[in-house]
Protein backbone atom coordinates (compact mmCIF):
# COMPACT_ATOMS: atom_id res chain seq x y z
CA UNK A 1 0.00 0.00 0.00
CA UNK A 2 0.77 3.50 -0.38
CA UNK A 3 1.72 6.44 2.29
CA UNK A 4 -1.79 7.75 1.65
CA UNK A 5 -3.89 4.42 1.44
CA UNK A 6 -3.02 4.45 5.49
CA UNK A 7 -2.79 7.58 6.01
CA UNK A 8 -6.58 8.05 4.94
CA UNK A 9 -7.32 4.95 6.63
CA UNK A 10 -5.67 6.92 10.23
CA UNK A 11 -7.08 9.97 9.63
CA UNK A 12 -11.25 8.46 9.43
CA UNK A 13 -10.17 7.18 12.87
CA UNK A 14 -7.72 9.51 14.77
CA UNK A 15 -8.52 12.18 16.98
CA UNK A 16 -6.80 15.44 14.88
CA UNK A 17 -4.59 16.84 17.24
CA UNK A 18 -1.12 16.25 14.69
CA UNK A 19 -0.44 18.04 11.64
CA UNK A 20 1.48 15.14 10.72
CA UNK A 21 3.55 14.86 7.52
CA UNK A 22 2.35 12.79 5.02
CA UNK A 23 4.76 9.85 5.57
CA UNK A 24 3.59 6.28 6.94
CA UNK A 25 7.12 5.54 8.51
CA UNK A 26 8.05 1.21 8.57
CA UNK A 27 11.10 0.51 9.75
CA UNK A 28 14.35 1.88 10.69
CA UNK A 29 18.34 0.77 10.64
CA UNK A 30 21.01 2.72 12.17
CA UNK A 31 20.21 6.30 11.29
CA UNK A 32 17.84 5.78 8.74
CA UNK A 33 13.77 5.06 8.65
CA UNK A 34 12.12 3.47 5.93
CA UNK A 35 8.38 4.46 5.06
CA UNK A 36 5.97 1.82 3.64
CA UNK A 37 6.72 2.40 -0.24
CA UNK A 38 10.54 1.74 0.64
CA UNK A 39 11.76 5.40 0.45
CA UNK A 40 14.80 6.00 3.03
CA UNK A 41 15.33 9.06 5.34
CA UNK A 42 18.18 10.57 7.12
CA UNK A 43 16.90 11.01 10.63
CA UNK A 44 18.31 13.83 12.44
CA UNK A 45 14.54 13.88 14.48
CA UNK A 46 15.20 10.83 16.76
CA UNK A 47 11.39 10.39 17.38
CA UNK A 48 11.92 13.99 19.13
CA UNK A 49 14.83 13.13 20.82
CA UNK A 50 13.87 9.39 21.44
CA UNK A 51 15.83 7.03 19.82
CA UNK A 52 19.44 8.07 20.78
CA UNK A 53 20.25 4.64 19.75
CA UNK A 54 19.08 4.58 16.67
CA UNK A 55 16.78 1.71 15.03
CA UNK A 56 17.65 -2.06 14.93
CA UNK A 57 20.27 -1.93 18.09
CA UNK A 58 21.07 -5.86 18.60
CA UNK A 59 21.26 -5.63 22.09
CA UNK A 60 18.25 -3.36 22.87
CA UNK A 61 16.12 -5.52 20.59
CA UNK A 62 17.76 -8.65 22.52
CA UNK A 63 16.73 -7.33 25.99
CA UNK A 64 13.18 -6.36 25.15
CA UNK A 65 12.51 -9.79 23.74
CA UNK A 66 13.94 -11.37 26.60
CA UNK A 67 11.59 -9.96 28.61
CA UNK A 68 8.54 -10.41 26.44
CA UNK A 69 9.44 -13.94 26.86
CA UNK A 70 8.99 -13.54 30.52
CA UNK A 71 6.64 -11.20 32.17
CA UNK A 72 5.39 -7.73 30.57
CA UNK A 73 3.34 -6.66 33.66
CA UNK A 74 3.31 -7.07 37.32
CA UNK A 75 1.90 -3.95 38.75
CA UNK A 76 3.57 -1.56 41.52
CA UNK A 77 2.24 -4.54 44.38
CA UNK A 78 5.32 -6.16 43.64
CA UNK A 79 8.76 -5.72 43.11
CA UNK A 80 10.61 -7.07 39.42
CA UNK A 81 14.41 -7.70 38.79
CA UNK A 82 14.04 -5.24 36.07
CA UNK A 83 12.31 -2.23 37.94
CA UNK A 84 15.60 -3.18 40.54
CA UNK A 85 17.73 -2.65 37.98
CA UNK A 86 16.70 0.15 36.06
CA UNK A 87 16.59 2.60 39.54
CA UNK A 88 19.80 1.34 40.64
CA UNK A 89 21.52 2.23 37.17
CA UNK A 90 19.06 5.77 37.06
CA UNK A 91 20.75 6.20 40.68
CA UNK A 92 23.97 5.62 39.61
CA UNK A 93 24.00 8.00 36.30
CA UNK A 94 22.41 10.71 38.24
CA UNK A 95 23.57 10.76 41.77
CA UNK A 96 20.86 10.97 43.20
CA UNK A 97 19.06 9.28 45.85
CA UNK A 98 15.45 7.97 44.66
CA UNK A 99 13.34 7.71 41.63
CA UNK A 100 9.75 6.89 40.29
CA UNK A 101 9.07 5.57 37.42
CA UNK A 102 6.49 7.25 35.35
CA UNK A 103 4.76 6.32 31.20
CA UNK A 104 6.00 9.52 30.31
CA UNK A 105 7.44 12.85 30.84
CA UNK A 106 4.36 14.71 31.22
CA UNK A 107 3.45 12.25 34.27
CA UNK A 108 6.96 12.88 35.55
CA UNK A 109 6.19 16.26 35.39
CA UNK A 110 3.34 15.91 37.46
CA UNK A 111 4.77 13.36 40.14
CA UNK A 112 7.78 16.26 40.60
CA UNK A 113 5.29 19.09 41.15
CA UNK A 114 3.23 16.87 43.88
CA UNK A 115 6.51 15.98 45.28
CA UNK A 116 7.72 19.41 45.91
CA UNK A 117 4.26 20.94 47.20
CA UNK A 118 4.16 17.94 49.43
CA UNK A 119 7.50 19.01 51.13
CA UNK A 120 6.42 22.39 51.50
CA UNK A 121 3.24 21.15 53.19
CA UNK A 122 5.55 19.38 55.75
CA UNK A 123 7.58 22.06 56.18
CA UNK A 124 5.47 23.88 57.15
CA UNK A 125 1.99 22.83 57.99
CA UNK A 126 -0.23 24.75 55.21
CA UNK A 127 -1.10 24.50 51.67
CA UNK A 128 -1.37 27.26 49.08
CA UNK A 129 2.36 27.10 48.29
CA UNK A 130 3.52 28.38 44.93
CA UNK A 131 5.98 27.59 41.88
CA UNK A 132 7.72 29.99 39.82
CA UNK A 133 8.39 28.27 36.47
CA UNK A 134 10.02 30.31 33.19
CA UNK A 135 8.43 31.85 30.29
CA UNK A 136 8.80 30.17 26.90
CA UNK A 137 9.24 26.83 28.88
CA UNK A 138 7.32 23.41 27.84
CA UNK A 139 6.74 20.45 30.13
CA UNK A 140 3.81 18.75 28.95
CA UNK A 141 0.12 18.91 27.92
CA UNK A 142 -1.46 17.75 31.16
CA UNK A 143 -2.71 19.81 33.43
CA UNK A 144 -0.33 20.18 36.02
CA UNK A 145 2.58 20.48 33.20
CA UNK A 146 0.57 23.09 31.41
CA UNK A 147 0.25 24.77 34.14
CA UNK A 148 4.38 25.29 34.28
CA UNK A 149 4.63 25.90 30.65
CA UNK A 150 5.09 29.32 29.80
CA UNK A 151 3.58 29.69 26.44
CA UNK A 152 0.08 31.46 26.05
CA UNK A 153 -1.27 29.66 23.03
CA UNK A 154 -0.69 26.03 25.13
CA UNK A 155 -2.44 27.39 27.96
CA UNK A 156 -5.14 29.39 26.96
CA UNK A 157 -8.06 26.44 25.57
CA UNK A 158 -7.68 24.69 29.14
CA UNK A 159 -8.20 27.78 31.50
CA UNK A 160 -8.36 27.76 34.69
CA UNK A 161 -5.01 25.71 35.24
CA UNK A 162 -3.85 24.85 38.24
CA UNK A 163 -3.31 27.64 40.66
CA UNK A 164 -0.03 29.32 42.23
CA UNK A 165 1.88 29.26 39.53
CA UNK A 166 4.41 32.56 39.02
CA UNK A 167 6.46 32.99 35.11
CA UNK A 168 9.90 34.42 34.90
CA UNK A 169 12.36 35.07 32.51
CA UNK A 170 14.70 32.54 32.04
CA UNK A 171 17.63 33.06 31.69
CA UNK A 172 17.56 36.55 33.85
CA UNK A 173 17.86 35.83 37.77
CA UNK A 174 16.42 39.36 38.69
CA UNK A 175 13.27 38.33 37.09
CA UNK A 176 12.94 35.14 39.02
CA UNK A 177 13.97 37.06 42.33
CA UNK A 178 11.39 39.21 41.25
CA UNK A 179 8.68 36.11 41.72
CA UNK A 180 9.67 34.50 44.92
CA UNK A 181 7.78 34.68 48.09
CA UNK A 182 7.13 33.19 51.31
CA UNK A 183 4.39 30.82 49.50
CA UNK A 184 7.29 29.45 47.09
CA UNK A 185 7.95 25.91 47.43
CA UNK A 186 9.57 25.09 43.92
CA UNK A 187 11.22 26.23 40.77
CA UNK A 188 11.38 24.58 37.74
CA UNK A 189 12.86 24.69 34.79
CA UNK A 190 14.33 22.90 31.64
CA UNK A 191 18.33 22.96 31.83
CA UNK A 192 17.97 23.67 28.19
CA UNK A 193 14.52 24.95 26.74
CA UNK A 194 13.67 22.74 24.02
CA UNK A 195 10.45 24.24 22.31
CA UNK A 196 11.31 27.17 23.58
CA UNK A 197 13.87 27.66 20.45
CA UNK A 198 16.44 25.72 22.07
CA UNK A 199 18.20 27.94 24.68
CA UNK A 200 20.77 26.67 27.55
CA UNK A 201 20.65 27.85 30.95
CA UNK A 202 23.73 30.47 31.15
CA UNK A 203 25.76 28.53 34.26
CA UNK A 204 25.58 32.15 36.62
CA UNK A 205 21.75 31.85 36.09
CA UNK A 206 21.65 28.14 36.98
CA UNK A 207 24.13 28.88 39.93
CA UNK A 208 22.19 31.69 41.30
CA UNK A 209 18.75 29.75 41.43
CA UNK A 210 20.45 27.29 43.39
CA UNK A 211 21.55 29.63 45.75
CA UNK A 212 17.83 31.48 46.10
CA UNK A 213 16.80 27.70 46.81
CA UNK A 214 18.96 26.83 49.27
CA UNK A 215 18.39 29.90 51.29
CA UNK A 216 14.95 29.86 51.18
CA UNK A 217 14.42 26.44 51.37
CA UNK A 218 13.24 25.61 48.09
CA UNK A 219 13.02 22.63 46.11
CA UNK A 220 14.79 22.99 42.25
CA UNK A 221 13.62 21.16 39.99
CA UNK A 222 15.22 20.58 35.98
CA UNK A 223 13.47 18.93 33.81
CA UNK A 224 16.00 16.88 31.67
CA UNK A 225 13.00 14.92 29.61
CA UNK A 226 14.77 16.26 25.98
CA UNK A 227 18.47 17.59 27.14
CA UNK A 228 18.85 14.44 29.23
CA UNK A 229 20.63 10.90 28.86
CA UNK A 230 23.16 11.63 27.22
CA UNK A 231 22.30 14.58 24.80
CA UNK A 232 24.58 17.36 25.68
CA UNK A 233 27.39 14.55 26.10
CA UNK A 234 26.97 14.24 29.86
CA UNK A 235 24.33 12.09 31.22
CA UNK A 236 22.34 15.37 32.51
CA UNK A 237 22.84 18.55 31.09
CA UNK A 238 23.30 19.86 34.55
CA UNK A 239 26.17 17.98 35.33
CA UNK A 240 28.13 20.19 33.30
CA UNK A 241 27.21 23.04 35.17
CA UNK A 242 27.72 21.03 38.47
CA UNK A 243 24.04 22.54 40.12
CA UNK A 244 22.47 19.58 41.19
CA UNK A 245 18.46 20.03 41.52
CA UNK A 246 16.21 18.69 44.51
CA UNK A 247 14.41 17.00 41.82
CA UNK A 248 14.77 16.03 37.98
CA UNK A 249 12.90 14.55 35.55
CA UNK A 250 13.26 12.50 32.88
CA UNK A 251 11.82 10.44 29.92
CA UNK A 252 12.43 10.25 25.72
CA UNK A 253 16.25 8.38 25.90
CA UNK A 254 15.68 6.90 28.96
CA UNK A 255 13.76 4.03 26.92
CA UNK A 256 15.14 4.92 23.44
CA UNK A 257 11.66 4.17 21.68
CA UNK A 258 9.86 2.34 24.61
CA UNK A 259 7.56 5.02 27.00
CA UNK A 260 8.79 5.16 29.92
CA UNK A 261 10.07 8.44 32.29
CA UNK A 262 10.94 9.05 36.12
CA UNK A 263 11.34 12.19 38.64
CA UNK A 264 14.37 11.21 40.39
CA UNK A 265 14.33 12.97 43.89
CA UNK A 266 17.35 13.81 46.38
CA UNK A 267 17.88 12.46 49.85
CA UNK A 268 16.37 15.67 51.13
CA UNK A 269 13.14 15.64 49.12
CA UNK A 270 12.85 12.04 48.81
CA UNK A 271 12.96 11.91 52.89
CA UNK A 272 10.42 14.53 53.13
CA UNK A 273 7.62 14.42 50.51
CA UNK A 274 6.00 11.58 49.19
CA UNK A 275 4.96 8.32 51.41
CA UNK A 276 2.36 5.28 50.25
CA UNK A 277 -0.77 6.67 49.50
CA UNK A 278 0.68 10.16 48.07
CA UNK A 279 1.49 8.72 44.38
CA UNK A 280 1.06 5.79 42.29
CA UNK A 281 0.45 4.80 38.38
CA UNK A 282 -0.50 1.17 37.30
CA UNK A 283 1.99 0.99 34.36
CA UNK A 284 4.82 3.18 35.75
CA UNK A 285 8.05 0.76 36.11
CA UNK A 286 6.52 -2.41 34.45
CA UNK A 287 9.33 -4.88 33.71
CA UNK A 288 9.08 -4.46 29.84
CA UNK A 289 9.58 -0.41 30.20
CA UNK A 290 12.50 -0.69 32.68
CA UNK A 291 14.61 -3.81 30.69
CA UNK A 292 14.50 -1.41 27.91
CA UNK A 293 16.02 1.57 30.72
CA UNK A 294 18.34 -1.04 32.50
CA UNK A 295 19.84 -1.86 28.93
CA UNK A 296 19.99 1.56 27.42
CA UNK A 297 22.35 2.04 30.53
CA UNK A 298 24.43 -0.79 29.64
CA UNK A 299 24.40 -0.20 25.73
CA UNK A 300 25.40 3.98 26.78
CA UNK A 301 28.59 2.48 29.19
CA UNK A 302 29.49 -0.22 26.42
CA UNK A 303 29.46 1.69 23.72
CA UNK A 304 31.32 4.86 25.36
CA UNK A 305 28.05 7.13 23.86
CA UNK A 306 28.63 9.85 25.69
CA UNK A 307 32.25 10.10 24.66
CA UNK A 308 31.10 9.34 21.19
CA UNK A 309 28.90 12.75 21.68
CA UNK A 310 31.34 14.94 23.19
CA UNK A 311 33.64 14.05 19.86
CA UNK A 312 30.79 14.00 17.17
CA UNK A 313 29.01 17.30 18.65
CA UNK A 314 31.76 19.74 17.68
CA UNK A 315 31.77 18.60 14.35
CA UNK A 316 27.92 19.18 13.90
CA UNK A 317 28.55 22.30 15.39
CA UNK A 318 30.67 23.75 12.70
CA UNK A 319 28.94 22.65 9.76
CA UNK A 320 25.82 24.51 10.93
CA UNK A 321 27.97 27.35 11.61
CA UNK A 322 29.05 26.88 7.67
CA UNK A 323 25.78 26.65 6.92
CA UNK A 324 25.09 29.98 8.31
CA UNK A 325 27.71 31.81 6.87
CA UNK A 326 26.58 30.74 3.45
CA UNK A 327 23.08 31.66 3.93
CA UNK A 328 21.85 34.87 4.86
CA UNK A 329 18.58 33.52 5.96
CA UNK A 330 20.19 31.33 8.56
CA UNK A 331 20.92 33.73 11.75
CA UNK A 332 22.29 32.29 14.95
CA UNK A 333 23.09 28.64 15.99
CA UNK A 334 22.83 27.71 19.79
CA UNK A 335 22.57 24.53 21.82
CA UNK A 336 24.45 22.03 23.82
CA UNK A 337 26.05 18.25 22.13
CA UNK A 338 23.48 16.95 19.90
CA UNK A 339 20.66 19.31 20.75
CA UNK A 340 20.91 21.90 18.03
CA UNK A 341 18.89 24.96 16.67
CA UNK A 342 19.39 27.25 14.06
CA UNK A 343 17.09 30.22 13.62
CA UNK A 344 16.13 31.32 10.33
CA UNK A 345 14.69 34.73 9.39
CA UNK A 346 12.73 35.42 6.15
CA UNK A 347 11.62 32.11 5.12
CA UNK A 348 9.70 29.30 6.63
CA UNK A 349 10.85 26.92 8.71
CA UNK A 350 7.84 24.20 8.21
CA UNK A 351 8.80 24.93 4.43
CA UNK A 352 12.39 23.74 5.08
CA UNK A 353 11.03 20.44 6.42
CA UNK A 354 8.73 19.80 4.23
CA UNK A 355 11.29 20.13 1.52
CA UNK A 356 13.89 18.69 3.94
CA UNK A 357 11.56 15.00 4.22
CA UNK A 358 11.03 15.29 -0.18
CA UNK A 359 14.89 14.66 0.35
CA UNK A 360 15.13 11.87 2.68
CA UNK A 361 15.87 13.89 5.55
CA UNK A 362 14.13 14.57 8.81
CA UNK A 363 14.76 17.38 11.03
CA UNK A 364 12.39 19.14 13.69
CA UNK A 365 11.14 22.94 14.52
CA UNK A 366 11.21 24.37 18.13
CA UNK A 367 9.84 27.64 19.04
CA UNK A 368 8.20 28.52 15.62
CA UNK A 369 11.44 30.18 13.62
CA UNK A 370 14.09 27.83 14.98
CA UNK A 371 15.76 24.21 12.75
CA UNK A 372 16.28 22.10 15.85
CA UNK A 373 18.56 19.14 15.06
CA UNK A 374 18.25 15.92 17.85
CA UNK A 375 19.99 13.16 15.86
CA UNK A 376 20.34 9.92 17.39
CA UNK A 377 23.56 9.76 19.48
CA UNK A 378 25.28 7.40 17.54
CA UNK A 379 25.26 9.62 14.46
CA UNK A 380 29.08 9.65 12.56
CA UNK A 381 30.96 12.75 11.28
CA UNK A 382 29.42 11.25 7.35
CA UNK A 383 26.12 11.24 8.73
CA UNK A 384 26.50 14.98 9.41
CA UNK A 385 28.36 15.37 5.79
CA UNK A 386 25.00 13.47 4.54
CA UNK A 387 22.41 15.66 6.58
CA UNK A 388 24.25 18.98 5.19
CA UNK A 389 24.19 17.95 1.81
CA UNK A 390 20.21 17.20 1.97
CA UNK A 391 19.24 20.53 3.83
CA UNK A 392 21.21 22.46 1.20
CA UNK A 393 19.55 20.70 -1.36
CA UNK A 394 16.40 21.44 0.74
CA UNK A 395 17.32 25.29 0.68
Amino acid sequence: MKNSSYIEQAEQVLLHTYNRFPVVLEKGRGVWLEDVEGKEYLDFGAGIGVCALGYGEPEYQEALQNQISKILHTSNLYYSVPLAKAAEKLIKASGMSRVFFTNSGAEAIEGAIKAARKYAFLRDGRTGHEIIAMEHSFHGRSIGALSVTGNDHYQEPFRPLMGGVRFASFNDLESVKAQVTENTCAIILETVQGEGGIFPAKPEFLEGIKKICQEKDILLILDEIQCGMGRTGSWFAWQQYGVKPDIMTCAKALGCGVPVGAFVLNEKAACASLVPGDHGTTYGGNPLACAAVSAVFDIFEKQGILSHVKDTAPYLEQKLEELIEKYDFLKERRGMGLMQGVEVEGRLVGDILRKALDNGLIVLSAGGNVLRFLPPLVISKEDVDEMVRRLEASF
